[in-house]
């Protein structure tokens, strides 16, 4: 197997409303430009992704933002799920990308806020990246531009349709691994919105223990 366990893909795509000129995500989602950007995310051992307090992924991304172009490719991205913050009712999952356009280097760093508050709203926490965008190769250089990107349920479904699952021995032990992956990912959201092919199992609980071979 690879690198000894079962490694996980899938595509993501969020958008919404970005301006340039503003430093506040909140002022720039209402912006009639948009944004959109679409990741392909490789987890390569969802054991080891899970139990690793940073869960870190890889991802190859592109933005779509008719000011500096379309389709244009990362040079480099980070992909981080429920990564620990200063705060702890408060995790982070985080997106980033460092990209060439008009001849100008540039830098999305971009956020999901997941905060263990009383009546939170999972499925906004889990679906809204506020992002800024700065000037230069990474998060240091001034912010030019923010705006708030959004995945609604027809992506979020796209999205689950996308998995893919190598290095299983089975189709019972590739299902077992998108279902506690999802779960993991988006909590009680995926019993409501993932194709029933794939939904956990009813005892999934963490740490999980992969099938045995017949």
């Amino acid at each position: 197997m690879e690198n000894g366990g079962i490694a996980l893909s899938f595509s993501e795509t969020m958008s919404g409303g970005f301006a340039l000129g503003v430093v506040d995500p909140d002022e720039g989602k209402l912006a009639a430009t948009r944004m959109a950007l679409h990741a392909e995310i490789t987890v390569r051992d969802v054991n080891r992704f899970i139990a690793d307090p940073d869960h870190v992924g890889e991802m190859v991304a592109r933005l779509d933002f008719e000011p500096l172009g379309l389709g244009i490719p990362a040079r480099r991205a980070v992909f981080n799920l429920f990564s620990p913050s200063e705060r702890p009712d408060l995790k982070l999952m985080v997106y980033e990308l460092a990209f060439v356009a008009l001849g100008k280097d540039y830098y999305l760093a971009g956020r999901k806020e997941i905060r263990n508050d009383p009546g939170v709203d999972l499925w906004t926490d889990t679906t809204t990246l506020r992002v800024l965008l700065h000037e230069g190769r990474d998060s240091a250089g001034p912010v030019v531009g923010a705006g708030v990107l959004s995945l609604g349920v027809p992506e979020l479904m796209r999205m689950t349709g996308s998995m893919r699952v190598r290095n299983a021995r089975s189709a019972a032990e590739a299902a077992a691994a998108v279902g506690a992956f999802g779960r993991f990912f988006l909590g009680a959201l995926w019993d409501s919105y993932a194709p029933a092919r794939i939904k956990r199992p009813t005892i999934w609980k963490w740490p999980w223990t992969w099938p045995r071979r017949g």
